[in-house]
């Protein structure tokens, strides 16, 4: 049966369009119950229980199955994604508007109906004959869904009383909505709220828990008190937005300091890119990464960014007067120039809430339903929860979701989400850095695995087609040892001209994921491969990742080979691309690599080769430096692992030899190489990376710290930069160039992935290249893999397809590769961050020699060269009488008593770690020297005696 609809429409150019729309309603769509007669074998998939075996619910005996609202699928997805709850009918109309409202929803609830054990099944209501209905005269397309969803739930009923006489299934409403409910009951639908029904099932009390607590009365506390003002209406904020009397940004909040945050402004133009937003009630209940509205204070009212660091530590809701105390203690007396533009959120426009991992804190108040979880990540506030299982879940990781933050209550509410383990188990902790990064880690899909090459794989003739054959040349690669994703190999040989031929060959990743299909969209999902300190979270299947696509030796293996020819000045002559076979003679490390070039009776085809790549990459790095590219430095430790325990028994920093710089210059020079190409033949489409020059404002404490040493750091060009640093040496004191460096890497912006199309500035600020592209890595980040298709595409190796030459699709990719790599980032520095707790949980308490990196109003950041370890050593504590403190931003110093700390001073610190806080057990760092009467600690702590808090923290340190 065909029903249609037509409307007018006005075109652009003024004039009128016809439309007309067909919409084909059926007789055959199954209802999923198995062996109803009325349907037959409609249904295919995955379909409900014959006789639901489910909980019991006290509200409804007999058999049933569920119909949930649009609102239930969007806030209790919690609670339908728990084992307990099955048998459950999702309704077209219901799923049409939660991929409207919630992409995140949209998905899980996709996994749930795919699911066979859950028996969720989708019924397709709006092509049904007797279930479609239409939207009638007066009545708005919410009301009419409302309405589509009744309408099928009767029919549910009706339907299943006709597959057997003593048949007593019931089809249950489950609704939030208060109207629509009382409508469904004066219908004769069975229905309940899905508070109601998860009540009703008596064997699943944890069920509540996960309850998300929607209605505003219930959100608003018993105490009443008003602290935060009204959020505007998405209206208002619109208009204010279009005048100009609002900004919409970005609200990122402080990890050292919960009263303040930074909103950034959205759009290119506007003058204030970054707002300071100070005090609980100028950020009026935001989360971190919302997206909202601010409105600027008048320049009387602007601040300057705090230096005094801040936790929440408050059990108490009532501590409003206390939290106005700490918010006067950031405003300080600054210069004029400190001042930044300041404002308030007005409103919100669109919450980017997701599940949080953390720790619950237990209330005080016996028999207390109510309890407060803290977040792992510190830029969440604390969310309240009721909980009936909270001894059970003491001491252990759980994830939490917020539901609502009414306006008179200090923290939001949230629900119990799910159980994640113990506190300080390597596993539990894995999993929740990277939960907290985004990180996506489950195993690849059947439908991913399913475009895997079928082995044993072998390389035939159409794979030969449009490749050379490099097999004879005597290519090797160099890595670092344990490697089994290798992605890059070398060779270098002399030609009978007398010049070198110099090749970088890359693993051909893009023969094996084609694009679209569902191993290709998983890549770009996932984005790049994770290296955590013991695991690797891949971006691609491991039969690809550590067997088909890595270059090992002694097997032939699928390339991209980009090869010039060079003079001995190590100037390129001719850059040739061609996609090639090769058989890598040797898998080194990067040691093993430079005990061959040192070695003196070693003169094999390998390590002549090595040779000459060595003495063309040192050439190739002083032409870079001289065009200005920086050599910055960051401290990067590795781990020793207990081969049993996989403890780490030892901590180091990584030791840099000739052939890590060597590799690294000719896979720049490739990256530049191919760069080149693809924007050559794609000036709109090529996937290219660019490393923004610095705000001189970024400059600001490295010149400082610098002068205060005497030494002059110029910042106006890359090149001026790194010869300044070249310059910053100090005969008595060597590692002050280090620490320089150290701190330049702090002032960089984030390199990123962009599209050529959409950007005019393709420069890159670190290398000092106007242009550069990523193509060495492409087992390990998926920009390789679209430069790859693109560079095949530009020397006729393969096909282009619609997304590759799309600016739009290319700037999204971008996007999301960008979001990726950085997440990656973060998940790994805190792999480090666990890993080295581990180290000192088993080692004790240690003293070693640190340099100040930064000075804070309370505090000193400190580096310890010997572990590449980082920490803070604050002089204000609970408990303890607070010391004299004068903090100078200008020089910057700190003068505690009568001690003054500058920027790379070298004290001596004592290291353990503080397990006080199981939540967020940290590396505690206290002064040793110099010595200050009431803050520092003897070195020797074994039998002094420490007052009251110290005490505790040495014991628990060991």
């Amino acid at each position: 049966m065909l029903k249609s609809k037509t409307f007018l429409k006005k075109t652009r150019a003024g004039g009128v369009m016809k439309i007309v729309r067909e919409h084909y309603l059926r007789d055959d769509i199954g209802c999923g119950a198995p062996g109803c007669a009325a349907c037959g074998r409609a249904h295919e998939g995955p379909a409900l229980e014959p006789q639901p075996q489910d909980p019991a619910s006290s509200l409804c005996p007999q058999p049933h199955y569920l119909l949930p609202d649009t609102n239930v699928l969007l806030h209790q997805i919690d609670v339908l994604e728990d084992p307990a709850i099955r048998n459950v009918i999702v309704l077209q109309t219901v799923l049409q508007e939660v991929r409207n409202r919630s992409a995140p929803v949209y998905k899980r609830i996709r996994d749930v109906t795919n699911n066979q054990e859950k028996h969720f099944y989708t019924f397709t209501n709006e092509h049904h004959r007797e279930t479609y209905v239409e939207q009638e005269q007066g009545e708005n397309a919410n009301d009419r869904n409302d309405r589509a969803i009744r309408v099928a739930a009767k029919w549910y009923n009706e339907h299943l009383k006709k597959m057997s006489a003593d048949n007593h299934l019931q089809v249950i409403f489950i609704t939030n909505d208060r109207k629509n409910k009382e409508k469904a009951v004066e219908e004769g639908i069975p229905a309940f709220t899905c508070e109601e029904y998860v009540k009703s099932l008596t064997a699943n009390p944890e069920l509540v828990d996960r309850l998300a607590c929607l209605s505003e009365e219930v959100n608003e506390i018993e105490s009443g008190k008003i602290i935060f003002s009204e959020h505007l209406p998405l209206s208002k904020l619109q208009q204010g937005i279009k005048s100009g009397t609002y900004l919409q940004g970005t609200f990122r909040a402080s990890r050292e300091n919960y009263l303040e945050a930074t909103v950034w402004i959205h759009g290119d133009n506007e003058e204030n890119k970054e707002i300071i937003l100070q005090g609980l009630k100028h950020l009026n209940r935001a989360v971190h990464e919302d997206i909202v509205a601010v409105e600027l204070l008048p320049k009387s009212q602007w601040v300057a960014p705090s230096s005094v660091v801040l936790q929440d530590e408050g059990q108490n809701e009532e501590d409003v007067e206390k939290e106005e105390e700490r918010e006067r203690m950031l405003k300080t007396a600054v210069s004029e120039k400190m001042l930044k533009p300041t404002g308030r959120v007005v409103g919100i426009i669109k919450r980017n809430w997701r599940p949080y991992c953390g720790m619950l804190s237990k209330s005080d108040i016996k028999e207390s339903r109510r309890h407060l979880f803290t977040p792992a990540d510190k830029r969440i506030p604390r969310i309240r929860i009721e909980t009936r299982q909270a001894s059970t879940l003491e001491g252990r990781r759980i994830i939490v979701a917020i539901d609502g933050w009414p306006r008179n209550s200090r923290y939001p509410n949230g629900h119990f989400v799910r159980n994640l383990g113990d506190v300080g188990e390597k596993e539990t902790e894995t999993e929740v850095l990277l939960l907290e990064h985004d990180v996506p880690h489950q195993p690849f899909s059947q439908a991913v695995l399913s475009f895997l090459p079928k082995m044993p794989w072998s390389i035939t003739e159409k794979d030969m087609k449009n490749r050379e054959d490099l097999r004879h040349l005597c290519i090797c690669s160099v890595d670092p040892p344990g490697c089994t994703d290798i992605d890059d190999a070398l060779h270098c040989r002399e030609l009978e001209n007398g010049n070198l031929e110099v090749g970088v060959h890359i693993a051909d990743v893009s023969h094996f994921i084609r694009p679209g299909n569902a191993l290709d969209q998983e890549s770009a999902r996932r984005g790049t491969t994770v290296y955590l300190c013991e695991k690797r979270i891949d971006m691609v299947p491991e039969l690809l990742s550590s067997n088909l696509c890595s270059l090992k030796c002694d097997v032939d293996r699928l390339a991209f080979s980009c090869i010039w020819e060079m003079n001995h000045n190590a100037e390129i002559l001719k850059t040739k691309f061609t996609k090639s076979v090769i058989n890598s003679k040797a898998s080194l490390t990067y040691a093993e690599a430079q005990l061959r070039i040192d070695s003196a009776n070693m003169n094999d085809d390998i390590t002549t080769s090595l040779r000459g790549l060595n003495k063309l990459a040192k050439i190739l790095k002083k032409r870079r430096i001289e065009k200005g590219a920086l050599t910055l430095s960051s401290p990067e430790v590795r781990f020793h692992m207990d081969s049993e325990t996989h403890d780490p028994i030892d901590l180091q920093t990584k030791e840099l030899r000739e052939t890590n710089s060597m590799v690294e210059e000719f896979m720049l020079l490739a990256n530049i190489s191919v760069a080149k190409k693809i924007h050559e033949e794609f000036s709109e489409h090529a996937v290219l990376r660019k490393h923004p020059a610095p705000p001189p404002s970024n400059y600001e404490i490295l010149v400082k710290a610098a002068r205060s040493r005497n030494l002059e750091i110029k910042t106006d060009t890359a090149k001026s930069l790194a010869e300044s640093l070249d310059r910053a040496e100090s005969p008595t004191f060597p590692y002050l160039n280090t620490l320089l460096r150290i701190l330049a890497t702090r002032c960089m912006m984030q390199a990123v992935y962009f599209c050529s199309g959409m950007d005019n500035d393709f420069h890159h600020y670190g290398l000092a290249s106007p242009i550069y592209t990523h193509f060495t890595s492409p087992i390990r980040r998926y920009a390789d893999v679209i430069v790859h298709r693109l560079l095949a595409v530009a020397v006729g190796a393969d096909c282009t397809y619609p997304e590759l030459t799309d600016k739009h699709k290319l700037a999204d990719i971008c996007k999301n590769l960008n979001f990726r790599h950085k997440m990656a980032q973060y998940a790994q520095r805190a792999s480090v961050a666990f890993h080295t707790q581990l180290f000192f949980k088993s080692k004790g308490i240690v003293s070693e020699e640190a340099y100040i990196l930064f000075v804070r109003k309370n505090a000193i950041v400190v580096l310890i060269p010997k572990y590449g370890l980082e920490g803070t050593v604050f002089f204000e504590e609970k408990d303890k009488p607070n010391p004299r403190l004068i903090y100078d931003d200008e020089i910057p110093s700190l003068k505690i008593e009568d001690t003054v700390f500058h920027v790379f001073d070298k004290v001596k610190v004592k290291i353990m770690l503080d397990s006080s806080n199981l939540q967020h057990q940290k590396i505690r760092m206290s002064l040793v020297e110099p010595q200050i009467p009431g803050i520092s600690i003897p070195t020797d702590t074994s039998n002094t005696d420490l007052n009251g808090p110290e005490k505790k923290k040495i014991k628990l340190g060991k």
